[in-house]
């Protein structure tokens, strides 16, 4: 006898499994809590609250817990750079020193748009341009990388992850060229949040969302700390109301940012509202950085023996690639699946063949090896539902 299916085509018996191995990983601790969407051509099979907020005082997850989204809010910068170069307010041949003129000198002159959303501008990998500094105000962030931040190779030569210059330079761009001169925070309300009713979403921790704003907890220790201006600790960054960070500052609910992919796997449109052609997401999820690694993550893998790591980049999103590696997308989902993560804790990704999409934030941040580990898992076997 058949399996039963939903009428999307995901089997409910592997989406419950994949529940179960949620549950399983919070039992062992090795996360605290999860709440995760696996849908199918739109079609929600699985949206479960899963674990705790904490392991202390195992207050439970829900499903309109409202979580740091870390580099996931690179997402919503590429987006806002695609409208600004459909609108034809800059180009991704445009070189951002035209747009910002203080980013200037060496060869930082060549890096283009292009170079900054595929990763491959040369700029050295940090988490702040300088050290100690506060993070959370983007006019500060961007005059500290103009000045502290210089090329460490030719633009277009390596892959390096770039977990704050690339996204806070795009956010700049955007606000400098946009017509009604709004800030980046408005910006991103205006033309994705509104629009698409992402009403628990926002760019720093907007009043109304803060009693169900999750605190992230880092399970191991993080390479950086996250300054913000009120001094609310290390990562404080991520609490601050008015924190403008086009990097890692949004915060939203899983069920928002299935919303965000959803008009994603759709070519740009949901429930009427157009936010992007087709053609800019079909650039967008191709893979543009060939077989080249990516630097940064080289330090992080080669530790546990897993050799050369392929970057697989699109435009400003990750893509699952041609080789079987370890990959946050999985091992099954087809190769044009693309999505972005964030800080161990956060992931969405579409598979355009299978029309499959998943998203997931947790609670409880775990080591960057460990989350890839963590979300091939989850993501193999949402993937494997689709039958």
């Amino acid at each position: 006898m058949a399996a039963r299916k939903n009428r999307n085509g995901l089997d409910p018996a592997r989406l419950r499994h994949l529940k179960a191995v949620i549950e399983d990983d919070v039992k062992r601790g090795r996360y605290y809590g999860a709440v995760i969407i696996v849908a199918r051509d739109g079609e929600i099979g699985l949206h479960e609250a899963i674990g705790y907020i904490d392991p202390k005082t195992k207050r439970p997850v829900k499903k309109n817990s409202v979580f740091s989204l870390f580099s996931t809010t690179k997402a919503i910068t590429n987006v806002l750079v695609f409208r600004a170069i459909e609108r034809g307010e800059f180009a991704l041949t445009t070189r951002v020193c035209e747009i910002i003129p203080e980013f200037s000198g060496g060869q930082r002159d060549q890096i283009t748009f292009f170079h900054l959303l595929t990763h491959s501008s040369g700029l050295p990998s940090v988490f702040t341009p300088r050290e100690g500094m506060y993070i959370d105000q983007l006019d500060e962030i961007v005059a500290a990388i103009c000045q502290n931040v210089h090329s460490a190779a030719a633009p277009g030569e390596v892959i390096n992850y770039a977990p704050m210059a690339a996204h806070a330079l795009m956010g700049e761009a955007v606000r400098r060229t946009d017509p009604k001169k709004r800030s980046y925070r408005q910006l991103a309300e205006d033309e994705i949040f509104e629009p698409l009713k992402m009403k628990d979403t926002a760019v720093g921790v907007r009043k109304d969302l803060k009693s169900r704003k999750i605190v992230p907890i880092f399970i191991d220790p993080f390479p950086a700390t996250h300054p913000g201006h009120s001094n609310l600790g290390p990562n404080g960054a991520f609490e601050e109301e008015h924190a403008e960070m086009p990097w890692v500052g949004a915060v939203s609910t899983t069920a928002d940012l299935f919303r965000f992919a959803e008009m994603l796997r759709r070519g740009g449109e949901l429930d009427g509202a157009r936010i992007l052609s087709p053609a800019i997401l079909d650039l967008a999820n191709r893979n543009w950085t060939g077989d080249k690694p990516n630097e940064l993550y080289k330090q992080l893998v080669g530790p546990r023996g897993w050799g050369e790591y392929p970057a697989y980049l699109g435009l400003g999103f990750q893509v699952r690639g041609e080789q079987i590696i370890h990959n946050l997308f999985g091992t099954i989902a087809s190769p044009r699946t693309f999505g972005n993560y964030g800080a161990g804790s956060s992931l969405f990704w579409i598979d355009p063949l299978s029309q499959v999409t998943f998203v997931c934030l947790s609670a409880g941040v775990m080591n960057g090896v460990d989350n890839i580990e963590r979300f091939q898992r989850l993501s193999d076997i949402a993937a494997s539902a689709a039958v």
